[in-house]
């Protein structure tokens, strides 16, 4: 379900499950976390998007859970499953940026809080939708819900499990941008990141995970005095003498 391709420093997610709007089902859940244990750690930058520019993800397997949902043990399994896979994508030390274009529903809206950037095409929609169904929603997506766009306006989103359209997901700050084409876009912004300081990066992306600065001001110092800031400003020194 997901193809991962790297080019030119880029690793590339590619969730295409066609004819159900790539919903995940376990055997999804698995191929994401498969995906990510593959990337390549010298990767400078990651794009999650669709195959389908009319569906990023309807979120979970609805006709799975049905199925299943009372069978000895599948409800824990299946949420160690959508666990993991997830988290996997949170816990990449470089950055990931979900280019989201069509419907991002249930599941899908907690995949997309796991990247550190979301970019929307003009086109896309939002919905968490568990109490439509009668279900929860995982306390940590739940946690990233509240993280990105407040109490508030997360209770309105999972309690009425509304549509949100790709501006009003904008004003909220589920998403950074709203752009005609956002796999294009992202692949824009993955090309200047890894145009940057790979370590840098990597550190800002730690900062950010976790801005203590009894931890990240150790980094700092050790910044200050390391070979990639040495090579930064003998580059800048170049282009200044340039000009």
């Amino acid at each position: 379900m997901i193809r991962l391709d790297h080019r030119d420093g880029i690793a590339r997610l590619t969730i295409n499950r066609g004819g159900a709007r790539n919903a995940f089902d376990l055997a999804g859940w698995r191929s994401v976390s498969d995906a990510v244990a593959r990337i390549d750690l010298d990767t400078r930058a990651v794009i999650l998007c669709s195959a389908d520019p009319t569906s990023f993800s309807a979120g979970a397997d609805i006709s799975e859970i049905a199925a299943n949902r009372l069978a000895s043990g599948w409800p824990e399994r299946f949420l160690s499953e959508m666990r993991a896979a997830i988290d996997s994508l949170a816990a990449l030390p470089m950055p990931v940026i979900a280019a989201i274009d069509g419907s991002c529903f249930g599941a899908g809206v907690a995949l997309a809080l796991a990247a550190d950037v979301r970019i929307a095409g003009e086109s896309a929609r939002f919905a968490v939708t568990p109490a439509k169904l009668g279900l929860l929603y995982p306390a940590i997506d739940v946690q990233r819900l509240i993280a990105a766009i407040g109490t508030g306006q997360a209770s309105r989103m999972l309690m009425t499990g509304d549509v949100v359209n790709a501006v009003e997901a904008a004003r909220i700050g589920l998403i950074e941008q709203v752009v005609p084409n956002a796999t294009d876009t992202a692949a824009g912004m993955a090309a200047r990141i890894a145009a940057n300081a790979p370590g840098a990066i990597a550190g800002l992306k730690a900062t950010l995970r976790n801005p203590d600065p009894a931890t990240q001001d150790v980094a700092f110092l050790a910044a200050l005095i390391g070979k990639e800031l040495g090579s930064g400003l003998a580059d800048f020194a170049s282009r200044k003498g340039r000009a």
